[in-house]
């Protein structure tokens, strides 16, 4: 009877967990389309407003409405994003080449979402501070590696537009091994520092610290058996995609699945 009774509530507790459903997030990671300027490396973005950009557009919503979102979250904070759909939603918000309006509101208008939901969290970037310490201390090779790093990917974002379709682009800045050559260049500016100077410890624990608050604001907004997707800042990826891999009861989907492949 004993056995029973513990194999009874075993199996009750395997049904209750069953029964919640995993949410699941996509993150899609993007570049900046309006060409704002504002990173240490910036893509040359093509026009998103040519017809031919909106019919690309129009295509990648169809494609990720196939994954049926309930929910899509972005780039920007939570009041100015409330503000500026309800402004979408009605057909008064100025143009915007901003990949928050092109993809975020263009998907959950389409999907007939109600809100979409502003994630972001302002951060620190020492890079200045990072980049005098190197100078004084003989370490700017490491700072050249890192740039030359971040020129390879805004180089081959850019050829790409010529050639690729839009969605082939955003399944490349979306992709795993994007993801882990974005950290790679994080983890190069650890090598400057030294003893009990460490100013690139220093920026990639600020960094850190912006992605884990973004994290937070994911999470608190995803409910079980939901099903978001996230566009934002492909820099961001590395730390969004385990943001969503290392938390229990919410599953990671590619955005591959639904954009196709596309090479690194």
């Amino acid at each position: 009877m004993k056995w029973f009774i513990i194999i009874f509530i075993f199996l009750t507790s395997l049904a209750h967990a069953s029964a919640e459903k995993k949410a699941e997030v996509m993150i899609v990671g993007t570049f900046h389309m309006a060409n704002p300027n504002k990173d240490l490396h910036n893509v040359n973005a093509q026009d998103v407003l040519t017809e031919d950009a909106q019919r690309q557009l129009n295509t990648i919503s169809e494609q990720l409405s196939k994954f049926n979102p309930t929910k899509v979250m972005v780039e920007w904070p939570k009041q100015i994003t409330s503000e500026r759909y309800e402004s979408y939603l009605k057909g008064e918000l100025p143009e915007s080449r901003n990949e928050v309006v092109q993809l975020g509101f263009r998907l959950a208008k389409d999907n007939q979402l109600q809100h979409v939901i502003g994630i972001d969290s302002d951060g620190s970037f020492p890079y200045q501070q990072l980049k005098k310490w190197a100078e004084a201390n003989n370490q700017t090779s490491i700072l050249d590696a890192t740039d030359a790093m971040g020129k390879y990917i805004t180089t081959k974002i850019e050829t790409m537009q010529n050639t690729k379709h839009l969605s082939e682009i955003l399944s490349f800045t979306s992709s795993p091994d994007y993801a882990a050559f974005g950290q790679s260049y994080y983890s190069k500016m650890l090598l400057i520092g030294k003893d009990k100077e460490q100013p690139g410890a220093k920026l990639v624990s600020e960094w850190a610290s912006r992605n884990y608050r973004i994290c937070a604001k994911l999470l608190q907004n995803l409910a079980d058996g939901e099903r978001a997707i996230v566009f934002y800042g492909s820099g961001h990826l590395y730390y969004l995609r385990r943001c969503v891999i290392d938390t229990p009861g919410v599953s990671l989907v590619e955005a591959s699945d639904y954009l196709g492949r596309s090479e690194f």
